[in-house]
Parts: C-alpha cells; sequence; structure tokens
C-alpha cells in the first residue's frame, strides 16, 4: 500500500479524494499499488466525519511521517506551496501538483530538487485542467524538433469571445454571464487579464525547448479592450478574436513567447474552440499541428489529471520519470517587438478615405475593412507583416497625420 497526502481541500481536492475513492479498484490495478490517503492538509474545521480521521493542520505531520511517499498539492498560489513542495521533494516524497503558478514561477527550481532526490515532481494538471499535454509534449512527441506551441489556455476568457461573437454580447456583460455561471471569479483579473494563459503558456514553453520561462518575461495583455467594433471587424475578416499564448523558437536561439488577443483565421482548428473548452496546438517539425482539445478545468477534469499522476508515481517510486528543464535566463526571451506579423488596426478620422489613404502608404499591402453600422468617422484595416517595432513607429506617424488609433490586434498564423 502506497500512503499518499492530499493539501488542500477546496474544489481540486476534494475532486482528487473522490476519484481515489471511487475508482479505487480501478487505480489499484493501473498502479498495481493499493493507494490510501493518509492525511488530507486543512486550514480550518470541517464537519465531515467520514474523512475526520484524515484532516490535520499540521504542514510538519506530513513531511516528518516516512510513509508518506506521495504528496499531492492543490492549495494554489506560492505561499506557502513553495515551501511546502520544496520540503516535500528534500524528504524524499514524490509531488504531484495542479497549481500553474507554483510551476511557471519555481518548476526549474522543482525539478531540479526532483532530480537531485531521485523523486518525482509532475504536474499535468498544471495547463489545460483534464487535457493531456505534459505527457504528450514529453514523451509522445518527444522525437518531433517543436517548431511552436499555441493555444486557447483559458476557458473564461474564451467564454466571454464567444459570448461577444454568437450573440453580440459586450464585455462587461459577456463577464457579468460568466461570473453568474461561475465561470469566472468574483475577482477575474487573472483570467481576463491573460495572467492565467501567461503562467499556462511559460509551463509549455519552458517544456518544449528545455528552459525556464518565467511569467515576467513574457509580454502579456487581456481581451479587456476588445470591443463589438472588433468582433464584427474580424468577422467580416474572415475569422474571430482569441486570447492566445504563443511561443516559437527562433534561429538566434531564444524564445518568442506573447499573450494577447488575436485574430485567428476561420480555416484555423483553433477557431472552433469555444465556449470554456480550450485548445492546444503544437506544431512538430515530423507531426506538423497536433490539437489538444477540451475542457480546461473544472473539479474533476483537473482531479482527473492529479490523480493520473499519482498513478504515474506510484508505478516510478523506486525510478525517477525524466521530466525537467533547466533554469532560464533574463536574456532568453526575445523582444515580442521584434516578431514579424500582420495586424488589424481600427482607428477613427474626419476624413476616413484620406486617413485609408495614408495608411496605405505607411502599410504596403493593407486592406480595409467594413462593417454594418459604422459610425461616422471610423474606419478598419489589415496590414501586412512587418516587425511589431515597425508597426508602431507606422502608427505614430499615421496618429501625427489626425487619425486615431483605437484598437490594434495581432493577426495569429495557427
Amino acid at each position: 500500500m502506497v500512503e499518499i497526502a492530499v493539501m488542500g481541500y477546496g474544489v481540486v481536492g476534494t475532486g482528487v479524494i473522490e476519484v481515489l475513492a471511487k475508482h479505487s479498484d480501478g487505480l489499484t490495478r493501473r498502479a498495481h499499488e493499493q493507494m490510501h490517503v493518509k492525511y488530507v492538509l486543512v486550514r480550518r474545521d470541517f464537519p465531515e466525519p467520514p474523512l475526520m480521521g484524515t484532516f490535520t493542520k499540521s504542514f510538519e505531520q506530513i513531511v516528518n511521517d516516512a510513509e508518506v511517499k506521495i504528496v499531492v498539492e492543490v492549495m494554489g498560489g506560492l505561499h506557502p506551496a513553495y515551501d511546502y513542495v520544496r520540503r516535500c521533494l528534500l524528504a524524499g516524497k514524490s509531488v504531484v501538483t495542479s497549481n500553474k503558478e507554483l510551476v511557471a514561477a519555481k518548476g526549474a527550481d522543482l525539478l531540479q530538487i526532483a532530480k537531485d532526490h531521485n523523486v518525482n515532481f509532475l504536474f499535468e494538471a498544471s495547463v489545460g485542467g483534464g487535457i493531456p499535454i505534459i505527457r504528450p509534449m514529453s514523451q509522445c512527441l518527444a522525437a518531433n524538433v517543436v517548431i511552436g506551441v499555441a493555444g486557447i489556455l483559458n476557458g473564461t476568457t474564451n467564454y466571454i469571445l464567444t459570448k461577444m461573437f454568437r450573440n453580440g454580447a459586450d464585455f462587461k456583460d459577456a463577464l457579468a454571464e460568466a461570473q453568474r455561471l461561475g465561470y469566472a471569479e468574483r475577482d477575474p483579473t487573472a483570467d481576463i487579464e491573460g495572467l492565467d494563459a501567461c503562467r499556462k503558456i511559460c509551463i509549455l514553453a519552458s517544456l518544449a525547448y528545455g528552459k525556464h520561462v518565467y511569467p515576467e518575461q513574457v509580454h502579456t495583455e487581456g481581451i479587456t479592450k476588445i470591443t463589438k467594433a472588433d468582433v464584427e471587424y474580424a468577422e467580416k475578416w474572415g475569422g474571430v478574436v482569441k486570447l492566445i499564448g504563443e511561443v516559437k523558437r527562433v534561429e538566434s536561439g531564444k524564445v518568442q513567447i506573447i499573450v494577447c488577443p488575436m485574430l485567428v483565421d476561420r480555416e484555423s482548428q483553433l477557431s472552433n474552440v469555444d465556449d470554456v473548452f480550450n485548445g492546444i496546438m503544437v506544431r512538430g517539425d515530423i507531426t506538423g499541428d497536433v490539437v489538444f482539445y477540451g475542457k480546461g478545468a473544472g473539479k474533476m477534469p483537473t482531479a482527473s489529471a492529479v490523480v493520473a499522476d499519482v498513478i504515474d508515481c506510484v508505478k516510478h517510486l523506486k525510478a525517477r520519470k525524466y521530466l525537467y528543464w533547466s533554469d532560464g535566463s533574463p536574456d532568453y526571451v526575445e523582444d515580442y517587438r521584434e516578431a514579424v506579423r500582420a495586424f488589424y488596426i481600427r482607428a477613427h478620422a474626419v476624413n476616413c478615405d484620406n486617413a485609408f489613404e495614408k495608411a496605405a502608404e505607411l502599410f504596403p499591402g493593407a486592406s480595409r475593412l467594413t462593417r454594418k453600422n459604422a459610425p461616422a468617422g471610423e474606419f478598419a484595416f489589415t496590414t501586412g507583416k512587418m516587425p511589431e517595432k515597425e508597426c508602431d513607429r507606422k502608427l505614430q506617424q499615421l496618429v501625427s497625420s489626425s487619425v486615431t488609433v483605437d484598437g490594434r490586434i495581432r493577426i495569429g498564423e495557427m
């Protein structure tokens, strides 16, 4: 029998315990060992008699118990999660986590400790909830050179954008509905400002290229500035707006990485990922595009991924799985303004025809977009490809010609 401790008894923690209990016989067959939850670390009292004997408020009891071989961390946040996970690994215990903030900020450090102490640090549930992505990238696609990874990594923002496209809702109304349905937190900042997606693309980038990318190195924009006008122009262009996390390696050996709204062509497989679903595209030099799709969050999908990692740890108690990347560096991420891409621009001027003529002079390949019932003075266009810093410079020139730029969205290639 393998003794397990679960740190955290919130949404995911209760789901993990439920899965372990509900599927006990099947999990034992798969792991070739019976698993038993010896401790559940809690911060307050719970009136739950069936589990009362396992509840503890003492982390020291867990870390000092030699019988506990695997610890599940589902507390969330960095503190005290980082200290607890670190000490568990140092004590020779394998750790499974769903904590994307922890892995994005401290992954390289914790993986090194796990390596040094011949234990496992697994985190399948940290990206995509129940969608398998960490294990497929590290094992199934190992023969490939990863050209790039791009994905819809946050279900809350995807739900909001879907409502804006399908129902013509504005951002505030779509957010309010997401909160009413429980898809968005009371404080939705981490979702709508792109912070959640940033942590996830950092993990995928670190995994894909073997060197840690830290969230503070990633240019991150949310969806709060997306308007009904942008939605309508995107439809006329032939696509949708999605919040995308994207990374690729460039010739210098550095990575280009960004989180931002992008126009996604209807021909792309990611354009049809709607509502609270996530979609992650991995582009390999041998396989081409491989897309992983499913619910990116939620109690049971996330618990499913956590328990799968627990099984893996049970199978590898005496043999470490190879999952590792090295520490990053300040110069590893290329300035996002060096990336070459096309752009969608929305602006207004007294004379739109003259303003677009000026835009066409500045932006070779500019193509004008139209929408029904556009207010007087509004115009929009797409540009040809250019480095982002060049686009910035040309927009400054356009503004100096009495044009006001109201919005800019990058055009994705995926």
